[in-house]
């Protein structure tokens, strides 16, 4: 008995405060972690947890004061212990295999950083959070070609420009007044190719070439190729260009921007090298003429005579200068017709003027001067010029007939204007008729009577004042 106390007070439960103990002991008890079907070691079989368990286990469960009966003979004392151990155990097994599987299944979670993947895919996918890392990492891959990558030049979608292989890396855009040499390639809108130039050369901003690559060019870096689309007005407008582009085209270019330098020193250029940038000036103004823009055709002839007339550091021959002097008077000419298309009849006069001041016989230049005078509706002034015209020519029938016209406008100006001070100054008709008999300087007695009483009263008057004083 004593040593039955012993053991339930070393098990820690006293006298006064005795609980039922703990049938499972601490080796049988679940570790977290263990799989199924896991052996503790120390647990051992049922039989020697049986054997192992302390023989005053259930003592306490008597009262203490009162001694234990003697067990019957024949009976393996604690049998009837060991069976409800047995039944105990049963259960205490299934519980443990119980909770043997929930701790499989915690055993076969993620860490806790890797809740947030189901461990299937984890199992099927490894590296998949790398994987996801490098792939947020990489550069997104360029975008398809869209129809933002053109550039609306003029804001208006006629001019449009896109790039098609850009500069080298370093490579600058031309500026206005330097030379440029590209290839070029022109198609109409349906992909006929209609002309191809290799080498075309031209100064940026001079009017050159048609308005398309004038304001195309610029915005180019010189290695790069671009496709331009243009509106007819930006190329060669309603009269086109014979035999290839019709009227109204629009056209595709393909430009390579090939080169740009710096356009040539006016001053330094020799005689002939004068002549010849002048003479490109003059014909671009020509075709520009008759394409009927008659604003890059003005802007072009200025050019021309802007390199005739600037100053220069180089001496020139006689020749020379007769060269510069005759392509002078041409370009004059011809800014004066394109002036007169624009209706700046100021600007034409003066340009016909200055031929007339280096050759007063140009019948052109004459002509033209009548033509602008008679614009003004000066006729007095024209018809004298268009008559001089006349005599140097004869058989020009456009002087002929412009000299007809202004005289048959000259005369009902004429009678416009008689018809005019009439009615200022009233109906003569109405006026009394002349006396047959008296001459032209014939005074009335009435206007003679009275200017003789005017001047006897001035007369008396200066006597009186005289008197007085």
């Amino acid at each position: 008995m004593d040593a039955a106390v012993a053991a339930a007070e070393a098990n820690g439960h006293g006298r006064g405060g005795a609980k039922r103990p703990n049938l499972v002991p601490e080796a049988r008890r679940p570790r977290l972690g263990a799989g199924r079907g896991a052996q503790d070691p120390k647990r051992g079989s049922r039989s020697q947890r049986a054997n192992s368990r302390p023989p005053s286990s259930m003592a306490s469960c008597a009262e203490p004061s009162e001694p234990s009966a003697p067990l019957p003979a024949g009976v393996p004392p604690l049998e009837d212990f060991e069976v409800l151990d047995g039944v105990e155990d049963a259960e205490g097994e299934e519980e443990e295999e119980e909770e043997e599987e929930e701790e499989d299944d915690l055993s076969e979670l993620p860490p806790l950083e890797d809740m947030g993947q189901p461990p299937v895919e984890e199992a099927e996918q490894p590296g998949a959070l790398a994987r996801e890392f490098l792939a947020a990492m990489e550069p997104e891959p360029a975008p398809a070609p869209a129809p933002e990558e053109w550039l609306d030049i003029l804001g208006n979608g006629l001019l449009r420009k896109k790039t098609l292989v850009p500069g080298p890396p370093g490579s600058s855009r031309p500026v206005k007044g330097q030379v440029v040499t590209v290839h070029l390639q022109t198609s109409l809108e349906n992909g006929t190719r209609v002309q191809e130039e290799p080498e075309l050369v031209f100064t940026l901003g001079d009017c050159d070439v048609i308005q398309a690559l004038d304001l195309s060019v610029p915005l180019m870096d010189v290695g790069e190729t671009a496709m331009v689309t243009a509106d007819s007005k930006y190329c060669y407008g309603p009269q086109g260009r014979s035999p290839y582009i019709p009227p109204h085209a629009a056209l595709c270019l393909e430009v390579t921007l090939k080169t740009a330098v710096d356009g040539p020193d006016l001053e330094m250029l020799t005689g002939q090298e004068r002549v010849a940038l002048a003479n490109r000036k003059r014909e671009c103004g020509n075709a520009h003429y008759q394409r009927a823009d008659f604003v890059l055709a003005a802007n072009s002839y200025d050019l021309a005579i802007k390199a005739i007339t600037s100053s220069t550091k180089v001496d020139m021959t006689f020749e020379e200068e007769a060269q510069l002097l005759q392509l002078k008077v041409k370009c004059l000419n011809n800014l004066a017709a394109s002036q007169l298309k624009l209706d700046h009849y100021r600007a034409a006069l003066r340009s016909c003027s200055l031929v007339l001041e280096h050759q007063p016989d140009n019948i052109k230049a004459l002509f033209r001067k009548g033509k602008v005078l008679a614009q003004q509706g000066e006729y007095s002034e024209a018809i004298p010029i268009l008559r001089a015209a006349l005599k140097l020519e004869p058989s020009n029938k456009t002087i002929h007939a412009e000299l007809s016209k202004l005289v048959k406008k000259h005369a009902a100006q004429r009678s416009t204007e008689t018809a005019l001070y009439r009615k200022m100054l009233g109906n003569p008709s109405r006026l009394p008729a002349k006396c047959p008999g008296k001459g032209a300087w014939s005074i009335p007695w009435k206007w003679l009577f009275g200017a003789t009483a005017v001047a006897l009263g001035g007369v008396a008057l200066s006597v009186v004042i005289a008197a007085r004083n």
